[in-house]
């Protein structure tokens, strides 16, 4: 293995080695570990909440009080165990919300959006997710429990999820604000419009409170399979934007440099990338 003029060795090809190598060398190890983080946490968000949980998409909230003891003993198993993994993993959302402020930081803009942000989505993971999941546990540990109080449970778990998006709604609004009065061009202007869509989808499903059934319940069209559709959309472009800011991150305080075509390419960007 050669090395640079600086001392600091080549990249090495071998994939363990690489990963090594951006450990040691990669002044953005930070950022990429941050990225990494919310990728993975999506997709285990994802896999516990659909698919262990089995909490979404969300059971119907006209169910009788029979059904809904029913609904608990059907999932009890993944319900405990896929809940156990989220609250081990929760802690995680402290490196993304840091890693999303980062970029606030990096913005031309007050530094108050980025506390701001911190703050509301340190708040946010109440209703993202613990609420539900502590309400789903403490019914599924004890199955014999009266069915009205199951009844109980139930309506409290989804409504805390389903119906308390006030956070997001703010946070989206602040994110909108911050893009649009920036000069760094960390991300581009239509991502400030993606965030107000976004920050909607958040107004339409407060009526979750007053229906039980149609568009606007908390398992209708419009409460959450649309809301869901702007959620995966709005998160898979922040994804997308946040690497190629990390691509172009210079460590600078001015507008952020343009990436070249075979930089996007590139995992992470290297020391000599950087410099």
């Amino acid at each position: 293995m050669t090395s640079t003029a600086g001392g600091v060795p080549d990249e090495p090809s071998s994939p363990l080695r690489k990963i090594a190598w951006h450990w040691r060398h990669d002044e953005k190890r930070e950022l990429w570990i941050g990225w990494w983080t919310l990728v993975v946490f999506y997709n285990l968000y994802g896999l516990l909440f659909f698919v262990i949980a089995r909490t979404q998409p969300p059971p119907q909230p006209t169910l009788a009080p029979s059904e809904i003891a029913q609904w608990f003993d059907d999932r009890r198993h993944g319900l405990i165990y896929g809940y156990a993994i989220v609250f081990i993993v929760g802690g995680a959302t402290a490196i993304m919300n840091a890693t999303l402020a980062y970029t606030m930081r990096r913005m031309s803009v007050s530094r108050a959006f980025a506390y701001s942000y911190l703050v509301i989505y340190a708040l946010a993971t109440l209703p993202g997710m613990l609420i539900m999941g502590v309400v789903c546990t403490v019914g599924a540990m004890r199955p014999d429990r009266d069915p009205e109080l199951m009844s109980w449970l139930y309506d409290f778990a989804f409504l805390s999820f389903e119906g308390t998006m006030g956070v997001f709604l703010i946070g989206s609004l602040v994110w909108m604000v911050a893009v649009l009065l920036d000069r760094n061009r960390v991300f581009p202007r239509w991502f400030a419009y993606l965030n107000l869509c976004n920050a909607l989808t958040e107004v339409v499903v407060a009526p979750a409170w007053i229906f039980k059934d149609g568009a606007f319940a908390w398992d209708g069209t419009i409460a959450w399979w649309i809301n869901m559709g702007v959620f995966v959309t709005y998160t898979t472009a922040f994804l997308t934007l946040l690497r190629r800011m990390i691509l172009r991150e210079d460590f600078g305080t001015g507008p952020l440099p343009e990436l070249a075509r075979d930089e996007a390419q590139e995992p992470s960007g290297s020391l000599e990338a950087a410099r």
